[in-house]
């Protein structure tokens, strides 16, 4: 069948859609509550940006001269710089090369971020905020997920990445980083092991693996950034905020120098952001998947089940 010839029955493929888009209605509808109810503010940043952060393994989507944003995450730290001490948005972003069962590239991403706090605060904040939502859809505080129970009740585990790879690997984070497989081992080994029976927060990331991370007092060699995995998805990213300019701008020479490596365009430095940085008060901040929090509460094997049109609708 082309793609220009009608569907028998009609849209069957949003027809069948329609009870995982109302619980994802719903979804959203009590994060937005739990947020303001919080004295968060909600924000919206633009999409379209002059110059994204550089990552190695994250493209963004060129539009014109400038690109997609792959997270608001620079914006909303001018915000803090700013002085606004909480905030909030849902936003969609963008990511080239991205599609799979957990992955599109257009996205709906949730950031939050609080001045004063760190990373210790996001992951209380991950812990009251998931139980809030199953609630607000009349559930009790546990997720069923493809037949596996998850247990939201507090405390949820922490768990260190050095422990995580003497736990399921034969390397040490470091080792694995000198041999160029430390992705592959997160992805092969830990990650499906993470979130089982309940949510697993995978803490204190090699400093190497955190480019907008604030380093450890206590081990300069590690970054104050976690990783939330539920049923072996993850499902959210925080860290307490990098504050020193100097340090951010090394670390975007780095990421940039990592991206020539391997033969991926470059990126415009991120100047205002840089400028602001250094008025930007101690905070953290997370960025969580709408779409895969979707996925869970609605039992959904993939992504394309708890959103309206995927590319190949289109």
């Amino acid at each position: 069948m082309s793609r220009d010839e009608p569907v028998a029955g009609g849209e069957w493929r949003l027809t069948r859609r329609r009870a995982a888009l109302e619980v994802r209605a719903r979804m959203l509808q009590a994060l937005r509550l739990f947020f303001v109810s919080a004295g968060y503010l909600e924000v919206e940043t633009p999409a379209r940006i002059p110059a994204p952060a550089p990552e190695a393994h994250i493209d963004a989507p060129p539009s014109g001269d400038w690109f997609l944003q792959t997270s608001p995450e620079l914006c909303m730290k001018r915000l803090l710089a700013a002085g606004y001490g909480r905030i909030f948005q849902i936003a969609k972003c963008y990511r080239d090369g991205e599609r799979g069962d957990r992955h599109l590239p257009e996205f709906t991403m949730l950031e939050w971020y609080r001045q004063a706090g760190d990373y210790r605060d996001l992951m209380a904040d991950c812990e009251a905020l998931l139980p809030f939502v199953l609630e607000a859809l009349g559930r009790e505080a546990a997720l069923v997920y493809r037949g596996e129970r998850i247990d939201l009740a507090a405390p949820w585990e922490r768990l260190s990445v050095a422990e995580a790879f003497r736990r399921f690997t034969r390397l040490s984070p470091e080792e694995a980083l000198w041999n160029g497989c430390f992705d592959e081992r997160m992805a092969l080994d830990i990650e499906p092991r993470l979130g089982r029976g309940r949510p697993t927060f995978l803490y204190d990331y090699p400093a190497a693996c955190a480019s907008l991370a604030r380093r450890k007092d206590a081990d300069p060699g590690l970054a104050e950034r976690f990783e939330l995995y539920i049923a072996g998805l993850e499902m959210a990213n925080g860290f307490s905020e990098l504050t020193d300019v100097a340090e951010q701008r090394d670390r975007f020479a780095q990421a940039r120098a990592e991206r020539e490596r391997l033969g991926k365009a470059d990126y415009p430095t991120a100047g205002p952001f840089l400028a602001a940085l250094g008025a930007m008060p101690p905070a953290a901040g997370i960025a969580l998947g709408v779409d895969r929090l979707a996925m869970l509460l609605a039992d959904a094997d993939s992504i394309d089940g708890v959103v309206a049109f995927v590319p190949e609708d289109l």
